[in-house]
């Protein structure tokens, strides 16, 4: 599809959204960023994009990846990442239930 365009630069995007319960607290959104590039498929097509999605600074695909390594990587672990963070850091516990 992208054949005829020279910039194939993508980047994959997670958002989570967490809200207290409280009215009077607003959700808050924790979003988590993988640059990349769109290429040829590559790697089993087990997982949607996954095989056309190449990471900066990776020669493979997240297709072609260990779960370990795009885990480590992944759009959906650094959004994670920082909503753990927050928890972490705001939250005291058994107030998130």
């Amino acid at each position: 599809m992208l054949s005829g365009f020279d910039d194939k630069s993508a980047y994959a995007l997670c958002t989570f959204a967490y809200f207290s319960g409280n009215a009077n607290d607003e959700v808050r959104l924790f979003k988590g960023r993988t640059d990349g590039q769109i290429v040829s498929p590559r790697g089993p097509p087990d997982f949607g994009w996954d095989p056309c999605f190449q990471p900066t600074g990776y020669d493979l695909t997240y297709a072609e990846m260990s779960n370990e390594s795009k885990n480590a990587i992944s759009h959906r672990s650094r959004a994670l990442h920082a909503l753990k963070e927050y928890f972490h850091s705001h939250v005291s516990v058994g107030e998130a239930s």
